[in-house]
């Protein structure tokens, strides 16, 4: 297997085993968001494995572009802050669903909102292309900050 189809399966993989654990501990979460009072631009709950597999592939991809790009600073600094935002990303449905800790799931977003964006920012400082595959996530993780919000008032 040549050295970048090995880069591309890992950078692949890595995303998607986080979004598979993830669900994999949370498997019966949308038995939990079915019993919630939601605003009304929620959507149906086959949605959200649709839309993260597809958000986790493009995260893959633009990871994959920037790990095979020349050594640089940002490269490294994008990837540390890729990781990190991996990590909260694992860590939000723990809460919400787990935990029903609406609010602080809310906060933890807030905070993944950010370090998407910084990781938008140094991906596009190393590769075009990687900044802009990581657009729909910040798009997706913003929709889910209102669809957070909203459930946190909504279910005290």
């Amino acid at each position: 297997m040549k050295k970048k189809t090995k880069t591309l399966l890992i950078c692949l993989a890595i995303p998607l085993a986080v979004g598979a654990v993830s669900g994999w501990l949370t498997r019966n979460s949308m038995d939990t968001f079915k019993l919630l009072d939601k605003p009304s631009l929620a959507p149906s709950g086959w949605v959200f494995p649709v839309a993260w597999t597809i958000l986790y592939v493009l995260m893959g991809i633009a990871s994959y572009l920037v790990c095979t790009a020349k050594q640089s600073e940002c490269r490294r600094d994008g990837l540390i802050v890729y990781a990190a935002q991996l990590a909260v990303n694992f860590f939000w449905p723990m809460f919400f669903f787990l935990g029903q800790w609406y609010f602080f799931s809310f906060v933890w977003l807030v905070l993944l909102w950010f370090l998407v964006l910084v990781t938008i920012r140094f991906f596009y400082a190393v590769n075009k292309n990687a900044g802009y595959l990581l657009i729909p996530y910040l798009a997706w993780v913003t929709f889910a900050g209102y669809l957070n919000f909203f459930i946190s008032i909504m279910n005290p």
